[in-house]
Parts: C-alpha cells; sequence; structure tokens
C-alpha cells in the first residue's frame, strides 16, 4: 500500500509546531469554509432512542432527497440507481470492486488523486497511466495516448472533473472524446465529481450528461467537499447499469450501512438553498486568483490557471519536490512560519515525474493564503537545492 503524498509528511509538520512555528497547510483539500449550521443543527436536534445500521444502501429518504439534488445539476436518476457510501473513497473502492477483476487495469490520466493507487492496490488492479502537461494547463492528453495503452486487460478510465489535484475542467468536447473511446472498447468509465460546485472558467459536464454512454458511467460522489464537511465520511455510487449496482450492493450489504448521523446532514444539506454555493464559490475564486498571480511572480514558478475545484499545481525551480516539502517543515522557517505542500511526484503515476512540481490546496482564507506565499517566495530564495531555468533550452540545472 502506497503511502500518502498528502499525509506522509504530517510527522515533520507536527515537529515544526513543537518549536512554535506555524505551519500553513495548503498540503491537503481541508477546507475552512464553515459547515452549514442547518445541517449540523439537524443532528443536534433530532430525537433518537437508537442509532441503528440504515440500508445498506442508504436511508430511502436521504437517497430520494438526492434524487432531487442531481435533477438539479441535470443528472436524472432514481433512488434504486444510488449507494449511500462511507465517504466518496469507499465510492471509488466499490467501483473498483464492481466492475474490475484482479489483474484488470484502469487508464487515469496523471496527476491524478493518489489515493487512486492505494483504491487499486486494495483491488488488485493495476493503473496505467497517460500523462497530461502543465505547458497546456493539464487537458485531457490526446485520445491516441489512450489508445496506444488499451489492452485486452483495460476495463476501465477514470477521471476528476473539476481535477484533483491539477483543478483542470474538462471541455464537453473532452468528454464526449473520452464517451467515444468507452464504447469502442466496451470500458467503463468512472467519474469522481466531488468538486462539481465549484467551476470557475467553463461548464460543468457530469459522465451521466453523456447521451449513450449510460450503461458504462459509474459516478463517484461525496459530500465533503461540497459543504465543508470532510468528517461526515458521506458519498455516493451512482449508475444506471443494474449489473453494477447489484454487485456494488454485495460490497455495500458486507459493510452492513453508510453512517447514519451523517445521513441526517445530508438530507438537510439537500435542502439548502441554491443560492448556498454562491459565497463559498466566490470566496475559492478569490483565493484562487490570489494564489496563481502570487506563484506567477515568483522568479522560476510557473502556475497554470486552474478551472474548478480548490487545488492548483505549480512548477517550482527546484531539485527535488519530496526533498523541498520536508525542508520546509524541517530546516526552514519565515517569520516563525512556513508551508506544508503536496509533492506532485505522488500524484503521477510514471517514476521521476512531478519531481519539479507541488500541488497546493487554496483553502486558507485570503490572509493566511497571503502570508503562506511569503513564506514560499522566501523559502525558495533560500532553497540550497534551487534550479535555474533556462527558457530558451527548456532546461533545468542544479
Amino acid at each position: 500500500m502506497p503511502a500518502s503524498p498528502i499525509r506522509k509528511l504530517v510527522p515533520y509538520a507536527e515537529a515544526a509546531k513543537k518549536k512554535g512555528i506555524k505551519v500553513y497547510h495548503l498540503n491537503i483539500g481541508q477546507p475552512d469554509i464553515e459547515t452549514p449550521p442547518a445541517i449540523l443543527d439537524a443532528v443536534k436536534h433530532t430525537d433518537i432512542r437508537v442509532l441503528e445500521y440504515s440500508h445498506s444502501a442508504g436511508n430511502e429518504s436521504y437517497r430520494r432527497k438526492l434524487v432531487k439534488y442531481y435533477k438539479r445539476v441535470g443528472i436524472d436518476v432514481t433512488p434504486e440507481e444510488i449507494i449511500i457510501t462511507t465517504g466518496g473513497s469507499e465510492a471509488i473502492l466499490f467501483g473498483f470492486f464492481s466492475c474490475l477483476n484482479p489483474g484488470d487495469e484502469v487508464i487515469i490520466p496523471e496527476p491524478f488523486y493518489a489515493n487512486y493507487n492505494g483504491f487499486a492496490v486494495a483491488a488488485g488492479v493495476k493503473v496505467v497511466p497517460i500523462t497530461a502537461h502543465i505547458e497546456n494547463g493539464f487537458a485531457l492528453p490526446p485520445i491516441a495516448d489512450f489508445e496506444k495503452v488499451i489492452t485486452e486487460k483495460t476495463g476501465a478510465i477514470v477521471i476528476c472533473s473539476p481535477n484533483n489535484p491539477t483543478g483542470y475542467l474538462y471541455s464537453r468536447e473532452e468528454m464526449e472524446a473520452l464517451k467515444k473511446i468507452c464504447l469502442q472498447h466496451e470500458l467503463y468509465l468512472f467519474s469522481d465529481e466531488a468538486y462539481r460546485e465549484f467551476c470557475y472558467d467553463g461548464e460543468y459536464i457530469s459522465a451521466m450528461h453523456l447521451k449513450g454512454l449510460e450503461q458504462h458511467v459509474v459516478l463517484m460522489d461525496t459530500i465533503s467537499k461540497r459543504y465543508s464537511a470532510c468528517g461526515a465520511r458521506l458519498g455516493a455510487l451512482v449508475t444506471k447499469n443494474k449489473a453494477v449496482y447489484d454487485t456494488a450492493m454485495k460490497f455495500a450489504q458486507a459493510r452492513l450501512s453508510p453512517p447514519g448521523l451523517a445521513q441526517i446532514m445530508g438530507e438537510a444539506a439537500v435542502d439548502l438553498p441554491e443560492a448556498y454555493f454562491d459565497a463559498p464559490k466566490a470566496e475559492y475564486m478569490a483565493r484562487r486568483d490570489l494564489l496563481v498571480k502570487r506563484l506567477n511572480a515568483m522568479p522560476g514558478v510557473f502556475c497554470p490557471n486552474p478551472g474548478g475545484a480548490f487545488y492548483a499545481i505549480a512548477k517550482l525551480p527546484i531539485d527535488d519536490s519530496d526533498r523541498f516539502c520536508q525542508w520546509l517543515l524541517e530546516s526552514f522557517s519565515y517569520k516563525e512560519q512556513t508551508v506544508m505542500l503536496a509533492p506532485a511526484s505522488g500524484f503521477y503515476g510514471t517514476p521521476g515525474l512531478g519531481k519539479h512540481e507541488v500541488r497546493l490546496a487554496y483553502v486558507l482564507n485570503l490572509t493566511a493564503l497571503d502570508a503562506a506565499m511569503d513564506c514560499l517566495e522566501k523559502a525558495l530564495e533560500m532553497y540550497p537545492g534551487r534550479i535555474t531555468i533556462d527558457k530558451k533550452k527548456s532546461e533545468m540545472s542544479v
């Protein structure tokens, strides 16, 4: 089981804090946006005498509420096509377990959400990466790149849009291209849509919007980022494929039921006014604009503008992102402050890639984010492994 690039540096952050250093956490997608009080109150005001198991697919009342939510985003499903899961993580696991056999392969554009690696290991599945590039903002690689790696063992393509870790938002043309290749090769399309509410520079296109692909799509969802409720551990697997659903239900029954109190929160969340998302979306856009502006103003740094979610990947003038991120916590401070980043190497499946890149989660308020950028700018000036970039030759040298 691979270590999480998002959490593996936690011991160094804890040691820094013990020394009195303030650590700005840009390493993990834990928003500081307040969880809506109404969904917390729903749990507080529930008269529960016995906290019972729910149905293995989740409470019917919650699944019916989700049908209304999905309809608002242009997805038509029934309660019998939804399985409530313990976070989006379990939805991804159920998808892997249900659609793939040990030894099968999944194609994922890299960089990708690092925990896909762990889920693949648990399912005995091999991840086959195809590389997206920072120079064009991590757009979907050419379909020809997918064709090159499809074998008789290929079972699915995994996408995340808006993307974690890049923030890239797939266009309708890109989604239609994926539809075509999935139909041509009889592949599942696993669609991780945890960030659909946070699209800034384009239209949100769900895999379930693709007409004619209904039997191939397995949607993985979560309330964690949507309502700033990561600790609720409440997600959903959604599919119109009855065989996939029935198989996933066996795994759902084996783990008995999803979290009970969280489902009460989830029902209340669907009742929030649609305008609820206006404020957090505007806040994330302001944070994105500040982060990208600050990063691109630093000598030797390049950061494309993310189209959605609340992540960005930046290329830095550093020799090794793992070494740099550890150095930030272990050996650096500026005004008794430092910043924690996620090395991008852990988001690539191809060895050696991401060595000069980091992922930043703009989940802190503007004041804290600005201070974190001050720390990063100073760190890049002082880092002993800083490299120079010859822009004419596009080469890096120590």
